[in-house]
């Protein structure tokens, strides 16, 4: 028996086990599809015997949660032995062209898809598309139940109260066997939603060609929703103006005065969320402006560039100590990063954790323009060059070369190299800027506190950093 290969489209769905059932005699289907599933059980067993035993084992709780996938459901069943056993049931799944038909017709009536989702699987449904040549139902033939047991009776005990277990899943939600069929439930919505799309665009098409306001248009293919978009020809309206944007972002909620679950801080909450409406805020800006169309989405940062974002947006000595305690970094390793932030975003906090190779030429016309654009009167300083670094020898002035194009200033504090300005595409304007800030930081050690974290300094408190990455 061929069977197809469980689709990754399809993942498998894992229900509770069931409680026991109340009474000897109770059915264990009540639905019409769900006795279909339980007649091609009995009629493919080989010992009655073995059924009435699964039925009691079945009842009294003995089949554990139960995993449905394309193709197979497998549940541990609590036998004699103190460990349970693996059964499991094979379903003959439905080939690609099978499932074309069966969707076909389901999309043909709205009525089919409104009672799949109401729990039902309608009769008239399940005759016509087995005339039409799909066994929605399975039969006899199609069911293959096995066991690790060492019984060989075919279905032994286990897999049979599996089996009926299976069919008090299918009394509940008809998606089941249409899932061991080889579908899952939004799969097949998903495919359902194409193909109402593509039968109510030719519809309109098939109107407007027999009322003569457009010539008739090609056959759409059920498959490509943009075509059937497309062929439909039907006029849309005009987008509705763009909202007004507000002047500044929305408060955020206060959740001080809650009780806060287990492991959860109101405070860092709070700030999260008006950070979200500041970005939020900033978004909205820059898709209302001007300059937007054609441009491309923001680039999703990673989780240490978003902690820096932070920390240079909340520049306070409590959300730095949050930060830093949770981001898995130094103190020293937050500062350099959030101050590189503050001059750059993203591209700045590469140029300070990355030291790369730029290719010999390109250095090269660095070096003449830097020549080039250098005072007359003034010496140009030697550089030692370390791959995209520049050293001012004699001077704790650095620049770096982005791999954005531009040049980036660093001044040595200590052991470390500080961000010490925006970048500048031209190196002579920023080698001038920085080795003015070098020559102005040779001032009192309060006034040398770095740009952007007064937050994290007292006056008369001198605090130590850990040098950030450097060479």
């Amino acid at each position: 028996m061929s069977r197809r290969t469980p689709s990754s489209k399809s993942p498998g769905r894992t229900f509770q086990a069931l409680p026991p059932t109340k009474g000897g005699r109770a059915p264990f289907a009540d639905s019409w599809w769900g006795r279909e599933w339980l007649r091609a059980l009995e009629e493919s067993s080989l010992d009655s015997g073995r059924l009435q035993r699964g039925r009691t084992y079945a009842r009294g709780g003995a089949v554990g949660q139960v995993t449905v996938a394309p193709g197979s459901a497998v549940a541990p069943v609590k036998g004699s032995r103190p460990a349970p056993y693996r059964a499991r049931v094979l379903v003959e799944q439905l080939t690609d062209r099978q499932w074309d038909r069966l969707l076909d017709m389901i999309a043909e009536r709205a009525a089919n898809i409104a009672a799949l989702l109401d729990g039902e699987i309608p009769a008239a449904l399940a005759d016509d598309v087995a005339a039409a040549g799909v066994p929605l139902l399975p039969g006899p033939s199609d069911l293959d139940p096995d066991c690790s047991c060492p019984d060989w009776g075919y279905p032994c005990k286990h897999a049979a109260a599996l089996c009926y277990q299976v069919a008090r899943l299918l009394d509940r939600d008809p998606f089941v066997l249409l899932l061991l069929r080889g579908r899952g439930e939004r799969e097949l919505m998903d495919e359902l939603g194409r193909r109402n799309t593509a039968r109510v665009a030719a519809e309109s098409v098939a109107y407007a060609a027999t009322a003569g306001a457009v010539p008739a248009a090609p056959p759409v293919r059920a498959s490509d929703p943009a075509a059937a978009a497309f062929a439909s020809r039907i006029e849309l309206p005009p987008l509705p103006a763009p909202p007004v944007l507000p002047e500044r972002p929305g408060r955020g909620p206060a959740l001080g005065t809650a009780v806060p679950e287990p492991g959860v801080d109101p405070a860092a909450l709070e700030l999260l969320a008006a950070d979200a409406a500041t970005r939020a805020h900033h978004m909205l800006a820059a898709a209302l402006g001007t300059h937007h169309a054609g441009t491309a989405p923001p680039v999703p940062l990673t989780e240490w560039q978003d902690a820096a974002r932070l920390a240079a947006a909340h520049p306070t000595l409590e959300v730095f100590a949050r930060i830093a305690s949770s981001c898995g970094r130094t103190p020293g390793e937050l500062a350099a990063a959030t101050r590189a932030w503050r001059h750059g975003g993203a591209a700045s906090l590469e140029v300070l954790e990355e030291a790369w190779s730029p290719p010999p030429a390109l250095l090269e016309r660095a070096r003449a323009t830097l020549k080039d654009d250098w005072p007359d009167d003034i010496p140009l300083p030697r550089l030692r060059t370390w791959r995209n670094r520049w050293t001012v020898e004699g001077r704790a002035a650095q620049l770096r070369y982005g791999r954005d194009g531009r040049w980036y200033p660093y001044t040595k504090d200590g052991t470390a190299w500080w961000p010490a300005g925006p970048p500048e595409p031209d190196p002579a304007v920023v080698l001038t800027s920085v080795l003015h800030l070098e020559a102005s930081s040779r001032a009192p050690a309060l006034q040398r506190v770095p740009e952007g974290h007064h937050a994290l300094a007292k006056p008369g408190v001198r605090r130590t950093r850990r040098p950030a990455p450097s060479r």
